[in-house]
């Protein structure tokens, strides 16, 4: 066992509290919806990042290669100047989703390059250039830039031309829980020297404006090149400042001066640092070395291809020598680090598969955050501030009062996505699992907590729209994460865990029976369901023909919630009988669901298309006719989550649920028949349970696999190709809907306009695909083979054609035989350069058919699955 791993064991039982400090700072707390007080809901506009360095936030902070306690009391990241930028560098700088040609769009270069599962050593890298930063040109040039144009990139400008930047190194390394060593190392990649201004910032989250806790900690030198940090709870902790630079001191309060012309003598606030360096405000910052807020100035001079480090050291203890053990430290935690690494990548023999699986843990690990919203709080407004606008008692998320979230969280992306999204958050465990199972467990139960779910058994599904519908992964999700942490601790599964989600499961299950079939037939809707505008109209909003959709996707997402339950169910009746019963009820569910989705309820109209031999959504009009809206995309794959596979040994130990079972399939043929050769045991002695007969999987396999439609050189495609020479249209009297293959950036502002679901590849739906065929062939085995390519002659069994979809889908990151990889498009800077192209990114979804990075560039939660698939399989 290494060392991290006994920290980790340590963290878990409680004995003492590793994670306390980590990443937890956001990237943007600005433009989010908690900071939003304004009447028409715009949280863009309401403070932007030109307001954010004089803002004091409500809920949370934000930084740069920053990080905070647990409870985001005390916070420090990395400030920077270049001397000719009109503003410090303490936040990532990024375009709105109204500035953007395709959205919300960060414009900088940073890598999360390590981090162990308790922050006992992290890494980051920024590069930060040393001309002047082209806010203004990014901003600009975006705007003149059409939905079918590409978006324009920081590279794009020429700010890195002649490598005139700097690499600043952020690194972390924990000499003990409260004893944090913190080195910066600036590297000068131009040919001239250049002078480069360092400022660590430590601060306070201002607690004490709002009228709830008016009691201020302060800061302090008590000695030069020291700063002391004093708070009730968190007690006292010194910031060693190496070669003693001059402290800087302000506080952490909004300009209100600045902001909104208040009275301002005597005071010192957030900017003042920023207005006191780069605009040579002198009566800026507190002249008696006191505040909420401080600044270690350093000023470098960093030589052509040289570099220079900074050292500080945060810690509880009074040290009277604090940087004589830094570099033994620092060196054993970095070799801890590879020795944790060394166990997991055990089996990953490829160096530059290990380097791209080791920076997306990183990513996964560094996006953890702090997330601070009390619904109530929000909603009814602050003693001291301002009431809230009138419409925030009936507006955004105002039925969610009882929703209070204080926790560390997995988040989508720091800049992109600062807030959890239910589904996003169920992908993020299993890769958070394979390095830190109890914290991927406690996300999963999070929330499911009554402080998170509605009372109605609805999950929260992200700040925009806690209202709105995720597809329902939670239970699949849940199941993983339990098979994996079982298989860690050698055959011992956390029963209590899976006990307590299934029950508050079982709740969110009936909430989807009750609110999303309207029409009690089995056949659900659901909305968008997070595929943004993969319809032919937003399945969020109102239809413009009225009535309803009744969705493909929708309703196998249920089938496949009900298979994951029921199996659940029966691995809890291992031990506790009662829930063979409980299993049952979720096995006749899924009978239900798949007899609607083959004959739609009323045995008259269903999902599948013979013709086509697809399934499809089918709009349900208020005259009661029923079209099938025929866009070829993922949302007719999705059947294929629906399946799970028994065996005869678990059978036999669940004696009241095979009786029950049997009695169904003998009593009501007309469900026996619709479940794929039940009574047929496969390979192993084993018994399907799925959505699909045999004929269906092979026709979905044969359109998936079609090189022409489906299948892209990097994985499976969100829409068929088929659709860029065949675009659906559907008309009405107001206008036509045209529906086709954009595998690129949307084309369509349809829910934002910042994702796109009509033709690239995405890992979340890949991954399913692929766990899927695993499980078809654990039944079927050699006995089920099919073209793949279809057309190529080469007929391969599920397990092959799973393996070679896996492979597909890392070609995105590893390099080919001419060194590029293809997730980095033509950017030669991003291929080529020594200095970026083993520097990764991990974006958001990628072309369906060059496979190039697009939409968030940082989203490592859902696209960090490749961990899984880089990972050789047993």
């Amino acid at each position: 066992m290494t060392q991290e791993h006994l920290r980790l064991a340590e963290s878990n039982a409680q004995n003492t509290v590793w994670k306390k400090f980590g990443p937890y700072l956001t990237e943007r707390q600005w433009g989010t919806v908690r900071e939003d007080y304004s009447a028409n809901g715009n949280a863009w506009e309401y403070i932007t990042h030109e307001l954010a360095r004089s803002y004091a936030y409500r809920w949370g902070e934000e930084g740069l290669g920053g990080i905070s306690d647990h409870r985001q009391r005390l916070c420090f990241s990395v400030a920077l100047w270049n001397g000719a930028d009109r503003i410090l560098k303490e936040r990532l700088f990024g375009l709105t989703n109204g500035q953007g040609n395709h959205g919300e769009d960060v414009k900088e270069y940073y890598y999360y390059l390590d981090s162990t599962p308790t922050h006992s050593y992290m890494k980051m890298l920024y590069k930060y250039p040393q001309q002047k930063f082209p806010y203004e040109l990014l901003v600009e040039e975006n705007a003149k830039r059409t939905r079918d144009q590409p978006e324009y990139e920081l590279d794009e400008t020429g700010i890195f031309d002649d490598n005139r930047y700097f690499d600043v190194y952020v690194e972390y390394a924990k000499a003990g829980i409260d004893d944090i060593l913190i080195q910066i190392t600036v590297h000068n990649r131009g040919a001239n020297m250049a002078p480069i201004m360092v400022l660590p910032q430590v601060w306070f989250r201002n607690t004490w404006a709002w009228g709830h806790d008016d009691y201020r900690p302060t800061m302090s030198t008590p000695a030069p090149g020291v700063v002391q940090t004093d708070h009730k709870v968190m007690g006292r902790y010194q910031l060693y400042c190496d070669q003693n630079p001059p402290l800087l001191f302000c506080d952490n309060d909004t300009n209100g001066d600045k902001l909104y012309g208040l009275s301002a003598e005597g005071l010192f606030f957030k900017d003042g640092i920023n207005d006191y360096v780069v605009n040579g405000k002198l009566d800026a910052i507190n002249p008696a070395h006191t505040g909420t807020k401080a600044a270690a100035q350093y000023t470098l001079h960093v030589p052509a291809g040289g570099s220079q480090t900074v050292c500080l050291r945060l810690s509880q203890a009074e040290l009277e020598s604090p940087f004589a053990d830094f570099a033994d430290i620092f060196t054993a935690r970095q070799q801890e680090s590879d020795e944790f690494y060394a166990r997991i990548q055990e089996k990953v023999k490829d160096p530059d598969a290990r380097n791209i699986q080791r920076q997306a843990f990183a990513g996964m690990l560094w996006s953890k955050q702090f997330y601070y919203y009390d619904m109530a709080q929000w909603i009814d407004g602050d003693p001291n501030m301002l009431a809230p606008p009138n419409q925030r008692r009936t507006g955004r998320n105002s039925n969610w009062r009882h929703l209070y979230n204080d926790d560390i969280i997995s988040m989508p992306d720091k800049w992109e996505y600062p807030w959890y999204a239910a589904w996003d958050l169920a992908f993020h465990c299993l890769p958070l699992a394979m390095v830190d199972a109890q914290f991927a467990k406690h996300q999963l139960r999070l929330l499911t907590r009554d402080w998170y779910m509605h009372p109605n058994g609805q999950l929260p599904a992200y700040e925009w729209n806690l209202s709105d519908v995720n597809p329902p992964v939670h239970a699949w999700a849940t199941w993983r994460v339990y098979q994996m942490d079982k298989e860690q601790n050698n055959g011992k599964g956390d029963t209590h865990f899976l006990e307590s989600v299934f029950h508050k499961l079982t709740l969110n299950f009936t909430w989807w029976v009750n609110h999303k079939d309207k029409s009690n037939r089995n056949i659900f809707e659901g909305g968008f369901l997070g595929l943004d505008n993969i319809g032919v109209f937003d399945r969020s909003a109102p239809l413009p023909t009225g009535g309803t959709i009744e969705q493909s996707d929708g309703t196998s997402w249920m089938a496949m919630y009900a298979l994951n339950l029921m199996r659940i169910a029966l691995e809890l009746a291992q031990t506790n009988p009662v829930y063979q019963d409980i299993a049952s009820k979720f096995f006749e569910h899924f009978l239900y669901i798949v007899e609607a989705m083959t004959r739609s309820g009323d045995g008259a109209f269903n999902l599948w298309d013979e013709e086509d031999e697809f399934y499809y959504d089918v709009l349900h009009t208020p005259d009661n006719v029923r079209t099938k809206l025929k866009v070829r995309s993922i949302v007719g794959l999705i059947p294929l989550f629906a399946v799970e596979v028994l065996d005869d040994e678990l059978l036999a130990a669940m004696p009241d649920f095979t009786r029950r079972l049997r009695w169904m399939l003998d009593n009501r043929p007309q469900l026996a028949e619709l479940v794929s050769r039940w009574l047929e045991p496969g390979k192993g002695d084993r018994h399907l349970l799925s959505l699909l007969r045999s004929h269906r999987l092979k026709c979905l396999l044969r359109r998936m696999l079609d090189e022409a439609e489906f299948l892209s050189e990097f994985g499976v495609r969100a829409m068929s190709r088929y659709h860029l020479a065949k675009p659906y249209v559907y008309p009405t009297p107001e206008a036509e809907f045209t529906v086709g293959y954009v595998p690129g950036e949307a084309e369509s502002s349809m829910f934002g306009g910042n994702s796109n679901w009509r033709g690239p590849i995405w890992f979340p739906i890949n991954y399913l695909i692929i766990e899927s065929l695993e499980k078809f062939y654990t039944y079927y085995g050699d006995s089920l083979k099919v073209e793949y390519p279809t057309g190529s002659g080469e007929l391969r069994n599920l397990r092959d054609i799973a393996a070679a979809l896996s492979e597909r889908l890392t070609k995105l990151f590893l390099k080919d035989e001419n060194g590029r990889r293809p997730a980095f498009g033509n950017s030669e800077l991003l291929q080529t350069d020594p200095h970026f192209r083993d520097n990764l990114l991990f974006h958001e979804y990628f072309h369906g058919d060059d496979g190039h990075g697009l939409g968030a560039n940082h989203q490592t939660g859902w696209t960090g699955l490749v961990v899984r698939l880089l990972q050789p399989q047993s």
